[in-house]
């Protein structure tokens, strides 16, 4: 007769605490700005003033008029980009003002 044991993998258990203590959208506030330099380059890091993860949804400051114009017609490229980092589909709207 097997003995039933409740072992998980770390990577489930990290994964169910972070659900259970809400604590996904912080994590991936944290990976955004680590990484926003590397995938959008160091001239839009430059302009960027400040990113925020709210609802699953990007709000991204960016102090340059036409680069802000350029950007906002490629916010879908973004979501993707931004997704593949995350490993997962999590933003679902880039707001950019």
């Amino acid at each position: 007769m097997k003995e039933a044991t409740n072992q998980v993998s770390l990577k489930e258990a990290l994964k169910e605490m972070l659900e259970v203590y809400r604590l996904k959208a912080k994590l991936n506030q944290t990976k955004i700005n680590a990484v926003w330099s590397k995938l959008m380059g160091s001239s839009i890091n430059k302009y960027t003033r400040e990113i925020k993860l709210r609802r699953n949804k990007l709000y991204i400051t960016i102090e340059s008029a036409s680069l802000r114009q350029e950007l906002s017609y490629g916010k879908e490229k973004i979501i993707k980009i931004i997704n593949e980092e995350l490993g997962e589909n999590y933003i679902e709207e880039v707001i950019i003002r």
